[in-house]
């Protein structure tokens, strides 16, 4: 059997430093599916991880270990490894700033876990925190 593939938005990153469901899920799940992230949405993650975890009282030391942790598990992709679906991404999505978590999808041929409805409408499946668990378990 074929495993799952998965892209990961920023936003899906910082909710596994800030709390625990998104870390718990790709815990759980690791063995039967393969996580994804773009390199750049990676460093839009750790750009705000420290100050969220302030603005909600939490420690950034503890925030910025939790990011590291998911990335052992996590597959990084290389920015220049997304050129060839830049162009495509940015000519479907809303948000320009989006493109590289789009990209990577278009390129695995997979859905991207978000909470940025920015990707709904580009052709691409997407799933919440709330509802990525119907695609992880089926």
């Amino acid at each position: 059997m074929e495993r799952k593939r998965l892209v990961l938005d920023a936003n899906i990153l910082i909710r596994g430093c800030l709390g625990l469901r998104v870390r718990a899920l790709i815990a759980h799940y690791a063995d039967q599916v393969d996580f994804f992230v773009a390199e750049a949405n990676v460093a839009e993650a750790a750009a705000y991880v420290a100050d969220l975890a302030r603005k909600k009282g939490i420690d950034a030391e503890v925030c910025a270990e939790a990011l590291l942790s998911l990335l052992l598990i996590v597959q990084v992709v290389e920015n220049s490894v997304l050129g060839s679906a830049k162009e495509e991404s940015l000519a479907r999505i809303r948000d320009k700033d989006d493109w590289p978590a789009l990209a990577l999808a278009l390129q695995l041929e997979c859905a991207i876990w978000t909470e940025d409805q920015d990707f709904f409408g580009t052709g691409i499946a997407t799933w919440t925190t709330n509802t990525v668990e119907r695609y992880l378990e089926s």
